[in-house]
């Protein structure tokens, strides 16, 4: 299931919509088409001088709340169904974002203009899709939530407003959690999910692909305190042992938009482009079968599952061949995509119990990819640089290296499961977090909690005037900024030949295997 088709713009359109937006996955997002004209346009021609200042007080963004992130007991029969209405509400979000992107003369000659004919029109056709999620989920037996309905509206922010009301992201390392990737997610508290990291500069979210980065999403890690803590002492009966799968860096470049756990059959489903390693036969469409003979770039070839996470690009000016795509230049993801220099994965053991083997066909994912718009409750990946891993580790920033250090994020995954399903309606309740002694919740099994450690050799950027030179990005939706804070990782645990209890085997009896 696709997106709509954007027009290409005119030169004269890409200078006046700086930043292109479009939808979160799951019916939810934030539109950014922020208006502005650049400092050395002249004032000549309706659009100049106080045009442009009149501009910045309309409407900058529409907020609409995330619908799947409410849809928590969907019953396994109404999944498909309803995963094809969330794709339905993406579409209406990008529609609207589309209008209000190219109605700014309209918009200025009246005030009315995006209630009357985009936030109006838009909330009654996500009330018919919202009844029709929860016809398709009563249909089968389940309880659709009736408060769906209150989710209808979607709200406009001037850039005034949105500018006003959240922070400037000048925030440094003081306000990571320092967990060094090891701890639930769920506790951090971060507020880099709030920031817009403009700087207070209204209009200019900078980046190549006009949707950030900003300069105040970037720090010297050199300049930021120790704030890695201490991780939960072992216990009697802790799973010491660890597991390495060598899975490659994704050299042969195997990338797409799709995320076949969070939109399953929706082709771009995850507007922004994923590294591949693994299973080499991963799209929206795959199927467990399709797993099962899909091939691996691991070394163990009874390792057939497949590991995913949001590629970096370095904003240098370089077009990269899908600069015309969706998924890539078309939703702002811009530039030079970087293959890591190392990628290391990793299973370990709990710190209080021994672990169960994963189940086939487990997924699980770790931070979340709207972390910008939906808060930094899910967030979980963290950046660093080598020889400060052990030291500083950031989750709403990214770190600048000094020179001879290479740019690290770390990831890690929930290592509790519910011992029953391998997905849920919302991708995250059947595989949580041990607490903060490394316990899991009642009714929750210990399995390997699966590490990754990306390395990546780019040059450092720097700040000048306020400004980026030679900036590097993660992909992200194009409402998320490219905020660091937005990083996340993907696995769909796939296995023959007995590989998932030896990995268990070997983490229970403290060996360290590969």
């Amino acid at each position: 299931m696709g997106r709509n088709t954007r027009k290409r713009r005119t030169p004269l359109a890409t200078k006046a919509i700086a930043a292109s937006a479009a939808l979160a996955l799951g019916g939810g997002g934030l539109i950014w088409a922020n208006f502005y004209a650049s400092a050395h346009e002249s004032d000549n021609g309706a659009w100049g001088g106080n045009q442009t200042k009149a501009a910045t007080a309309q409407v900058e963004t529409i907020s609409c709340p995330d619908i799947g992130q409410k849809l928590t007991n969907v019953p396994e029969q109404a999944r498909t169904e309803v995963a094809g209405e969330l794709g339905n509400l993406d579409r209406q979000i990008t529609d609207a974002y589309q209008r209000l992107a190219t109605t700014r003369r309209a918009q200025a000659q009246d005030a009315s203009f995006v209630q009357n004919t985009i936030l109006g029109p838009l909330k009654d056709r996500r009330k018919a899709i919202i009844d029709r999620i929860q016809l398709e989920i009563n249909r089968v037996g389940g309880n659709a939530p009736q408060s769906l309905d209150q989710l209808a509206s979607c709200t406009g922010t001037t850039a005034q407003q949105t500018n006003g009301g959240q922070q400037d992201g000048q925030q440094q390392g003081g306000q990571q959690d320092g967990n060094g990737g090891q701890q639930n997610g769920g506790q951090q508290g971060q507020q880099g999910g709030q920031q817009n990291g403009n700087g207070g500069q209204q209009g200019n979210i900078g980046g190549q692909g006009g949707n950030g980065p900003v300069a105040a999403d970037f720090v010297d890690i050199t300049k930021v305190q120790p704030n890695v803590q201490a991780k939960p002492p072992k216990r009697w009966g802790a799973s010491t042992g660890s597991f390495i799968t060598r899975c490659g860096v994704n050299a042969n470049k195997n990338h797409n938009s799709d995320n076949v756990i969070a939109a399953p059959g929706v082709t771009n489903g995850a507007h922004h482009v994923h590294d591949y390693v693994g299973n080499q036969k991963v799209n929206a469409f795959s199927s467990n079968q399709t797993f099962l003979q899909g091939g691996t770039s691991c070394q163990n070839k009874n390792d057939l599952s497949a590991y995913f996470w949001p590629v970096i690009r370095l904003q240098n000016g370089t077009q990269e061949a899908d600069q015309n795509q969706n998924g890539g230049g078309k939703e702002g993801n811009a530039g030079q995509i970087v293959t890591p220099k190392q990628a290391q994965i990793k299973y370990v053991g709990s710190p209080t119990s021994k672990v169960v083997p994963m189940p086939q066909f487990l997924r699980i994912i770790t931070g979340d990819a709207k972390s910008f718009t939906n808060g930094p409750a899910n967030s979980n990946a963290h950046w660093s640089c080598t020889g400060f891993e052990n030291k500083v580790q950031l989750t709403d920033k990214y770190p600048i290296c000094p020179q001879g250090s290479d740019v690290v994020r770390s990831f890690a995954f929930p290592n509790c499961w519910d011992g029953k399903n391998i997905d849920s309606a919302n991708h995250r309740t059947h595989v949580v977090f041990a607490d903060a002694r490394g316990n899991c919740q009642n009714g929750f099994k210990a399995i390997p909690q699966l590490t990754m450690r990306l390395v990546y050799a780019v040059q450092p950027p720097s700040i000048q005037n306020g400004q980026l030179k030679n900036t590097y990005a993660l992909d992200s939706f194009p409402e998320q900024l490219h905020k660091p804070i937005t990083d996340h990782d993907d696995f769909v645990s796939v296995t023959t030949g007995g590989l998932a209890n030896r990995i268990a085997y070997c983490i229970n009896r403290g060996r360290n295997c590969s």
